[in-house]
């Protein structure tokens, strides 16, 4: 199958604009087929990263003085040829992930819509600058002249998600939000989709040199042992940190990141439930159609949306009883599928067999038997409001096609599961426009346990915009002041600065009070 892409897969590391390293390591996997592929990769050395980090540090000595319009051009770049190989590289993923060509073409779209949002940011900034103004006649102390800016970082450490070989990626919203702060990059390529990672990063590398930048802007190591990952983040030459991925790996690298002798920022988007409460009106008048809507919802990428709808919470009822039937009726006729990769679908089957061991939780429905060791299938159970506040494995993720309805008998119940949620990316609140001004409670208790409250429509999907915030109070990521989606991205890999008393002939030109964008005090 892998005859199939015309460009040839090194499986080396590119580090300051070369590719090195001795493939052998480790393979790509094909998950349908449930078999290794053809191409096999480099595992970074302890050296390889001593020299990655040293490449980006140099590099980021000059790529910071670019400016805005460089750095802009720079993501374009990135972006055309990206799309100027859409066809290998969606080819590529499909083979290593399996999933479906369209949801990787549109991937690749909202891969390059990202780089050209961050690109139009650099070109129209959207925050002003502040400037006090100097008052030598003030008493009973002179005031001097302030102007607050912004630098970038340094040098960025940015681990691929699994779920999503190109959006958060090598060249996904953390890299992008990065090379636009002005910072360079070092990404730590995903194991399962590592031929992916390559031809990405040959893309980057086609920019760099249209445009004329540093070879060590941007660099590549694979490896599928943690030991790469520990080396990564503990080179001294790394400022920040961008993750997606499990709560388990991201809480370990965000502790190393925290014990280093320099502690650094550690961005990491770590997953959610995204609970979905259904209001009592909206679910008589909608049961059916909540139910369907869930589901699907509930199965995109089989499951492997860190927005993915895992907890449903709702009163018992007429209505509800509606809500499940549905439910029940959508799942059983399902067929069982691969899952990302085989460690996925392991943790997935052990969360399910667990659930389905434990007393108080019940099954709803479950797709058809898999016909093969390596596929799952989609799943939904039900459980108590006292059991499932009782239990912290229960309000656990589980990453995968699985859905927890949690049964309330009154609404003290589902305002108590509401002030009892963990963090979270997501929580959406259906219901009709009189019992949402009836329940200002609920919607402010659920706003401080998330990072984006909806109102009748499903998590999955998240735009990319200025107004998006995707992230969330720990555990659905490590900083809930931040986003790893949207133009506000970029500002995780700059830091304040106050220039004081400094002279107009060398001030930074947006602190000029030429520019529309200062706003004087």
């Amino acid at each position: 199958m892998t005859d199939t892409i015309k460009t040839a897969i090194t499986g080396q590391h590119f580090i300051k604009g070369e590719w090195i390293g001795e493939k052998g390591a480790f393979s790509s996997f094909n998950p349908v087929e449930n078999v290794p592929l053809n191409w096999q990769f480099a595992s970074a050395s302890s050296q390889d990263i001593q020299s990655a980090a040293n490449a980006a540090k140099q590099a980021f000595n000059q790529y910071r003085s670019t400016t805005p319009e460089q750095r802009a051009k720079f993501l374009e770049a990135i972006a055309d040829e990206i799309q100027a190989d859409i066809d290998t590289i969606t080819t590529t993923a499909h083979l290593e992930t399996g999933l479906p060509m369209a949801r990787l073409q549109g991937e690749t779209g909202r891969t390059c819509g990202q780089l050209r949002l961050f690109a139009s940011t650099l070109r129209q900034p959207l925050d002003p600058k502040f400037v006090d103004l100097a008052n030598p006649e003030r008493a009973p102390l002179p005031k001097a002249d302030t102007r607050l800016s912004v630098l970038p970082l340094g040098p960025v450490a940015v681990f691929g998600a699994s779920n999503f070989p190109l959006a958060f990626s090598t060249a996904g919203g953390d890299t992008a939000s990065a090379l636009a702060a002005g910072c360079s990059v070092i990404v730590k390529g995903h194991p399962a989709h590592a031929a992916t990672s390559e031809l990405v990063t040959r893309a980057i590398e086609k920019a760099i040199t249209r445009c004329n930048m540093p070879a060590g802007v941007f660099s590549l190591v694979q490896g599928a042992a943690p030991q790469v990952s520990v080396d990564l983040v503990n080179q001294s030459a790394i400022k920040a940190v961008g993750f997606t991925g499990s709560l388990k790996v991201g809480r370990l690298l965000a502790d190393l990141c925290a014990a280093r002798a320099e502690p650094i920022p550690f961005y990491g988007e770590l997953g959610s439930t995204n609970p979905q409460f259904l209001l009592s009106q909206i679910l008589s008048d909608k049961a059916e159609q909540l139910a369907s809507t869930q589901v699907q919802s509930m199965l995109m990428g089989h499951g492997q949306f860190c927005t993915s709808p895992g907890v449903i919470v709702a009163q018992t009822g007429d209505a509800l009883n509606r809500y499940i039937a549905t439910v029940t009726e959508d799942i059983s006729s399902l067929a069982a599928s691969a899952m990302l990769t085989p460690g996925i679908a392991a943790t997935y089957q052990a969360q399910i067999d667990a659930l389905l061991k434990n007393p108080q939780v019940n099954l709803i429905a479950q797709g058809q038997a898999a016909s093969a060791s390596h596929q799952t299938r989609p799943i939904a159970l039900r459980v108590s409001a006292e059991a499932y506040l009782a239990s912290q494995a229960l309000q656990q993720e589980v990453f995968g096609p699985c859905a927890i309805l949690v049964e309330c008998d009154t609404q003290a119940q589902m305002q108590q599961v509401a002030d009892d949620l963990e963090g979270q990316l997501t929580a959406t609140i259906h219901g009709t426009d009189a019992e949402l001004s009836q329940h200002s409670d609920l919607i402010e208790a659920v706003a401080y346990n998330v990072g984006r409250l909806i109102f009748n429509q499903m998590p999955t999907g998240v735009e990319v915009c200025h107004s998006m915030n995707h992230g969330g109070p720990y555990p659905a990521s490590t900083n809930s002041r931040s986003t790893s989606v949207g133009s506000q991205a970029m500002k995780r890999f700059e830091r304040p600065i106050c220039y004081q008393n400094m002279p107009e002939s060398i001030l930074p030109s947006e602190l000029s009070l030429s520019d529309p964008k200062v706003m004087t005090f």
